[in-house]
């Protein structure tokens, strides 16, 4: 990767250096997107169908309907080794334990006498999980979403993945209690879960992680006037930002890399270190790495976008880190918890020479689908609280409503809300008779 050295840059340089992979910008992404959600918002399955051939050469009509059935989620399932069975169980009970203990707990409380106030959570009712599943199957994925949206209580829980769907896709999906399997995927299933068509029902939330055609879809739908829906996050090509010291591990680092590079020709890859030893034995190591890596060519393309950078010290790496807010941070250095300290912007932190992103997304427990483009800055990781609405109930007694009335009247007035004002008014003058 190009090594640049911080101190060095001008701050123009320096925002120029940090900038996402160019194949993000595509002029012509909105417009594409923007064509097939048209089609399938006129057109339904009709269009689903046209889709699949067109994108993923799969036949519909000759498959039979967009909807897994029974029996062929058995025969799918079957189809699956018992070691990938027994690692999909190990990962599922992490993720079940770390978001089971993120179960919301209500408020109840009187704010002053009279005046009752609550938080209260309820599960979204219809949720839409997106896996991704062309080049790479997200088997993680699927439980990073499914389980969550079981364990918050959604009612109707649709799944949808480009065809032919992963054989261990529909497992996970089966063993998470997901019965709505569809096979559909990029921005077609996106508009499908959005607005709906004769088969595949809309959804109130859509979630999961996708390439630069679902993200462009999610953020479309969720501006369109000819649907209510919601999204969880801006969630497109993935990234990874090391933090590292003189006592990293080249060949740890050049592999954390590359875990994240290997995701697809626009994935991003940032190394920060105070070494320059460091930063040459990266790059040494990544060449060893990537000659042996079956995605050479994708994780080579997104190297390309991916760089170095030199620091004076740690509290000026985590800066660079917080001026960029990636996805996934790594901290290998060796004291990571005095570097977390001043971590303000990051999707999920992996700390230490021994926490390789690649256990978050598959089997520590905490969730995977998580913001880029800098969005974590103010953008938090998906978690269980994203599979319900939280909504406030007030109750006031005739005490607790003369004790608040003036305040409420006398704002009300000075925003000039006589009407506001005279719903408190007309209350207080009947406590009077």
């Amino acid at each position: 990767m190009e090594i640049l050295t911080w101190s060095t840059l001008s701050t123009t340089e320096q925002k120029t250096a940090l900038k996402r992979s160019p194949l993000i910008g595509d002029s012509g992404l909105e417009q594409s997107v923007r064509a097939i959600l048209d089609a399938v918002a006129t057109q339904g399955d009709t269009a689903i169908a046209e889709f699949n051939q067109k994108f993923d050469g799969f036949n519909s009509a000759k498959i039979g309907e967009l909807r897994m059935g029974e029996a062929e989620i058995a025969a799918a399932s079957a189809r699956v080794s018992p070691e990938l069975k027994a690692a999909i169980s190990k990962a599922m009970g992490n993720i079940d334990v770390f978001h089971s203990a993120q179960q919301f707990r209500p408020i109840d409380m009187e704010t002053e006498a009279g005046v009752r106030c609550e938080l209260r959570s309820e599960p979204i009712e219809k949720v839409g999980l997106y896996i991704p599943g062309g080049s790479a199957p997200l088997i993680s994925t699927v439980m990073m979403l499914a389980l969550p949206a079981k364990i918050a209580g959604c009612e109707q829980r649709v799944l949808v993945s480009p065809p032919p769907i992963n054989d261990a896709i529909i497992y996970a999906a089966n063993a998470c209690g997901i019965t709505e399997i569809y096979q559909v995927g990029g921005a077609q299933a996106i508009a499908a879960l959005a607005f709906g068509t004769e088969t595949i029902p809309a959804v109130d939330k859509i979630f999961g992680p996708g390439n630069r055609y679902v993200t462009e879809a999610k953020r479309l739908v969720s501006q369109d006037g000819r649907c209510t829906v919601c999204i969880d996050m801006p969630a497109g090509p993935s990234e990874v930002l090391v933090i590292a010291d003189s006592d990293a591990n080249c060949e740890f680092i050049a592999a954390d890399l590359l875990s994240q590079a290997e995701h697809g020709p626009d994935s991003q890859v940032i190394l920060v270190t105070d070494s320059q030893a460091i930063a040459d034995g990266v790059n040494d190591a990544l060449t060893r790495q990537l000659a042996v890596l079956p995605r050479q060519d994708i994780a080579a393309t997104a190297l390309l976008s991916s760089r170095t950078f030199v620091v004076d010290d740690m509290l000026q790496a985590a800066q660079v880190s917080n001026q960029y807010g990636p996805e996934h941070l790594i901290i290998q250095t060796r004291f990571p918890r005095e570097v977390l300290k001043n971590i303000r912007a990051a999707g999920s932190v992996f700390l230490g020479a021994y926490t390789p992103e690649s256990v978050g997304d598959y089997a520590s427990g905490t969730n995977h689908v998580l913001p880029t483009y800098g969005y974590s800055r103010a953008v938090s990781s998906l978690s269980l609280a994203d599979f319900s609405r939280r909504f406030t109930v007030q109750e006031l007694s005739a005490k607790g409503l003369i004790g608040l009335g003036q305040a409420v009247m006398t704002l009300a007035s000075n925003e000039l809300l006589d009407a506001h004002k005279n719903a408190v008014a007309v209350r207080l003058a009947s406590l009077e008779k």
